[in-house]
C-alpha cells in the first residue's frame, strides 16, 4: 500500500460498472454468493439485513456499485448526512470482516470491524473501520450509526 495515496473518506466510493452488478454476478461483499441472492435483495428492498454484519456487507456493496440511495436509507437519521457524494475515482476491490460483536436478531446494537481495499489513480490502499449499528426498539431494521477509522 502506498502511503502517498490520500485515504478516501468512508463516503468516497466508486461503481464497479456503469450499470451495477447483474443478479447472477458475484457479490462484491465477498461472501461468494450471487449479488441477487446476497446484497442485491437488500438494495432492491426485497429483504432487510438480519444482522449488523449483513448490513455492513450490503453497505460496502452499495458503495462499490454506487447505490447512494441505499446508503442513505440504511444510515441512522441521527448521524446521516443530508447529501452523499460518491467519488467516481475510487474503486472498491475487496472486503475483509475482522471482527463482529453482538448485532444478531437478539441484540439492539452491534459492531463490525472491517478492512475495505481500494484503488484510485494507480494507487491502492485500505480503509479500516470499527462501525456501530443499531436497530429500533421494536426489533426494526438495522441502521449504520457511525464508525472509528483505524490505521
Amino acid at each position: 500500500m502506498s502511503r502517498r495515496a490520500a485515504r478516501p473518506r468512508p463516503t468516497s466510493f466508486r461503481r464497479t460498472t456503469a450499470q451495477g452488478p447483474r443478479s447472477a454476478d458475484a457479490c462484491p461483499c465477498g461472501t461468494g454468493q450471487a449479488y441477487g441472492a446476497c446484497c442485491g435483495r437488500f438494495h432492491s428492498g426485497a429483504a432487510e439485513a438480519a444482522t449488523a454484519e449483513q448490513l455492513m456487507r450490503s453497505r460496502y456493496t452499495a458503495f462499490a456499485v454506487g447505490d447512494a440511495a441505499y446508503l442513505l436509507r440504511t444510515w441512522h437519521p441521527r448521524t446521516r448526512p443530508s447529501v452523499l457524494h460518491l467519488d467516481q475515482g475510487v474503486r472498491w476491490i475487496g472486503l475483509e470482516i475482522t471482527g463482529a460483536s453482538e448485532g444478531s436478531a437478539f441484540h439492539a446494537t452491534g459492531t463490525v470491524t472491517f478492512r475495505a481495499h481500494w484503488t484510485a489513480g494507480g494507487e491502492t490502499g485500505v480503509l479500516a473501520e470499527h462501525s456501530r449499528f443499531t436497530r429500533g426498539e421494536d426489533g426494526g431494521a438495522w441502521r449504520y450509526v457511525d464508525g472509528d477509522v483505524r490505521d
